[in-house]
């Protein structure tokens, strides 16, 4: 085949020219394998227990690296020494994981909540000493909604380098009700009144039954303890009616309670 003769201005150049198109043909081809890989990256994930925002993040990861290669390879291709150039952006990588190596924490943290799933939007939890209702996940912070409506925004490597107490994974949560009697009290016609105000209650659940427990002999009571289970989203409403209905039947029971001696315990809402 023969060459078309180029003018001698240009033949310099030729060179250049032929390696800058190849270099654009390379870019071109990349951003559209991009653009390729973060589709099919979606849609292999679609379906399966991975949190939406970790899909898409696996997506623009699946997207950059290819670009990434393409940039490499356009480079190479004009002449640019590549080798060099890596070691460059190696560099610098390792210079910014230095400095953000407290946001890289909660961005690894962030993917492991996302993967391993110890907590999911709306379930209340308690982490990092706060307690709420989750309202967000991202790969760099939790948030929360406490009782108080108060919005707390907790870094990842908090959540996870902690204890983390999921109160409503299960459907159901127990709450009790303490109540000091005093000596002499007949504890059989308490206990059974006890239980049977807490099985009248619709809210409380029937399985598991409620039930009563003598918890201790103090100084001037004796503690009895009442046990009754909810729904999650059922928990706090029980537990202020249990409190109303033991009130009024061991009044009407003619048991007496010191006030001092009622107390309520409950774990955080």
């Amino acid at each position: 085949m023969t060459e078309i003769p180029l003018p001698e201005p240009i033949a310099p150049y030729a060179p250049l020219v032929v390696g800058l198109a190849q270099a654009l043909m390379i870019f071109v081809l990349g951003w559209f394998a991009s653009r390729w890989a973060s589709r099919i990256t979606l849609r292999v994930t679609q379906g399966r227990p991975i949190d939406e925002a970790l899909r898409r993040f696996f997506a623009a990861l699946a997207q950059y690296a290819v670009i990434a290669a393409a940039v490499i390879a356009a480079l190479s291709a004009v002449g640019v020494e590549t080798t060099s150039l890596v070691a460059v952006f190696g560099s610098a990588a390792l210079a910014i994981g230095l400095a953000l190596q407290g946001s890289l924490s909660n961005f690894a943290a962030g993917v492991m909540l996302l993967l391993f799933r110890p907590f999911v939007i709306d379930d209340a939890v308690r982490i990092a000493g706060q307690t709420g209702r989750v309202d967000d996940i991202g790969l760099f912070a939790t948030v929360l909604i406490t009782p108080d409506n108060e919005r707390v925004i907790i870094p990842n490597a908090q959540v996870t380098g902690g204890i983390i107490v999921n109160l409503t994974a299960l459907g159901k949560r127990r709450g009790s009700v303490k109540v000091g009697l005093a000596y002499g009290t007949d504890l059989k016609a308490a206990m059974e009144i006890l239980e049977r105000t807490a099985r009248e209650l619709p809210i409380v659940l029937d399985d598991p039954a409620p039930v009563v427990r003598v918890q201790g002999f103090g100084a001037s009571a004796i503690d009895l303890e009442l046990f009754a289970w909810a729904t999650a989203a059922d928990y706090v409403p029980m537990l202020h009616q249990l409190r109303l209905a033991v009130v009024d039947a061991l009044a009407a029971g003619g048991i007496e309670i010191p006030f001092d001696q009622l107390v309520v315990h409950q774990a955080a809402a």
